[in-house]
């Protein structure tokens, strides 16, 4: 690797993790030495890059940083396209629109010599199969969450039985043919998922709930590390374990003993055992 992409990548791994890097660890990825890392920091700190730590603790990026936004490399590129791919062939339309904007965006900007990995990727995503519609305007909903604001639903579970429930969205759970909207339910007083095909009516309440989106999203998760439900039959939150979203975390077991957001304990159920493709998950 040329020193000024080593430069470069130290700057961009930085950038990308918010502990501090130590040099160890930045060696191994540049797979250099440690001395080497110790020389470059000095090199870009010499230069007024924006980093701060010292040997054995760790380096950070501070805010300031001024780099050009599109310097990516080969492999950053067949990741946002390859990335871009599933999300037109797998979400709705707003987005699948936008991930395409993205892939035409990336190959007007990119230097010739890169724009063959954007026209003529060699990475692919099969397309969607019988993806199922939405019940509701997807992109309301992702607004939704970023405000803040509460959603009343109309709800049709897998036995057919209506609910009407007013939620606190959280995040939306894509799956290969599914989106499943992660909320917390003030009927249920828990967390629950609610497929987005089975909702039969949505109104987006200009109502905000009293957490902030980050803080109702953190106990979301706080609520799945807890979990010590079997890998391979745990929900993610509500989401079976097939979900794009956070596939990471587990659900929390059925008697666990969760916080409510207002800060009252309420039994948990969990969230549904979760099956292989092809097969659905409970209702929430």
């Amino acid at each position: 690797m040329r020193r000024a992409d080593r430069l470069f990548q130290i700057i961009q791994i930085l950038r990308r993790t918010p502990r501090p890097m130590t040099a160890e660890a930045l060696a191994a990825e540049l797979e250099t030495s440690k001395r080497t890392v110790y020389r470059d920091i000095a090199d870009l700190i010499g230069q007024r890059v924006p980093i701060r730590g010292e040997a054995g603790i760790g380096y950070v990026l501070q805010a300031g940083l001024d780099l050009p936004p599109l310097m990516l490399t080969p492999d950053e590129i067949e990741a946002a396209v390859l990335g871009a791919q599933w999300v037109a062939r797998h979400s709705d339309p707003a987005l699948a629109r936008a991930a395409q904007d993205l892939i035409a965006k990336i190959g007007a900007v990119v230097p010739e010599r890169l724009r063959p990995y954007v026209l003529e990727p060699v990475t692919e995503t099969p397309p969607a199969r019988s993806l199922a519609a939405d019940g509701l305007d997807m992109g309301r909903v992702r607004a939704q969450i970023h405000a803040g604001r509460k959603i009343a639903l109309r709800y049709r579970d897998e036995q057919g039985r209506d609910s009407e429930r007013v939620v606190w969205p959280v995040t939306v759970g894509y799956l290969e043919t599914v989106r499943h909207l992660v909320a917390w339910c003030e009927l249920r007083q828990d967390f629950r998922s609610f497929r987005t095909d089975r909702v039969i009516a949505a109104g987006f309440l200009d109502e905000r709930y009293p957490e902030r989106p980050s803080a109702l999203r953190a106990k979301w998760r706080r609520t799945l590390t807890r979990s010590a439900t079997t890998i391979g039959e745990a929900a993610v939150g509500g989401l079976p374990p097939q979900s794009v979203v956070s596939t990471s975390y587990s659900a929390p077991a059925r008697d666990e003993i969760s916080n409510a957001p207002g800060g009252q304990p309420v039994a948990s159920s969990g969230g549904a055992a979760g099956r292989t493709r092809g097969t659905r998950p409970r209702e929430r």
